[in-house]
């Protein structure tokens, strides 16, 4: 992205897919930049040309971190209840043996197994549920936060872009890297 030509050629690296949230930042911070020079007279106006680019680049990255978080509230639920109604299939299968037990008068083996075995069963299928549900959840989280750290430096690196018109290299020294403005 930063080794093009201009920022018309940078963005057509980015793709052409506008779910990509690199691309959709991008076009966000040139809207921005643009909508606030070229717009007069206007509440706006009330803020420099770098506020109202980061908050642009903000709200972008909090509706990209919105979207990521979809369907992890579920997962994390899923993962902590499961083993609850795991063990509340337990205590039900138990509470059955205890009744067979007291209906026969005597504890055989063959009033109690069924109702252990299927007890022990549901905790298993509790636990089956929650193991992958909480991997899962934190391997999505862990991912997603992968992702937002470089949305975020992205967009640092485009804030510098719109405002100076030049990239500020990390590491070391500041070098400042132009960009012709596309």
């Amino acid at each position: 992205f930063w080794h093009s030509e201009d920022f018309a050629t940078a963005l057509d690296k980015l793709g052409k897919d506008d779910t990509n949230p690199f691309r959709a930042l991008a076009l966000e911070g040139r809207e921005a930049t643009a909508h606030h020079r070229n717009t007069k007279a206007h509440l706006h106006d009330t803020l420099d040309v770098s506020d109202w680019v980061t908050r642009s680049l903000r709200n972008g990255i909090d509706e990209f971190t919105a979207k990521l978080q979809t369907g992890l509230a579920i997962l994390a639920s899923v993962g902590s209840t499961a083993p609850f109604i795991g063990l509340f299939g337990t205590v039900w299968g138990i509470y059955h043996a205890l009744m067979a037990i007291g209906s026969a008068g005597q504890a055989t083996i063959d009033k109690v197994a069924g109702p252990i075995g299927e007890a022990l069963i549901m905790t298993a299928l509790g636990l089956a549920v929650a193991i992958p549900a909480v991997l899962g959840y934190n391997a999505l989280v862990r991912g997603n936060k992968f992702v937002l750290t470089k949305l975020n430096s992205f967009a640092h690196d485009l804030h510098a872009y719109f405002v100076t018109g030049a990239r500020v290299q990390s590491g070391g020294d500041s070098i400042v890297v132009p960009l012709k403005k596309g």
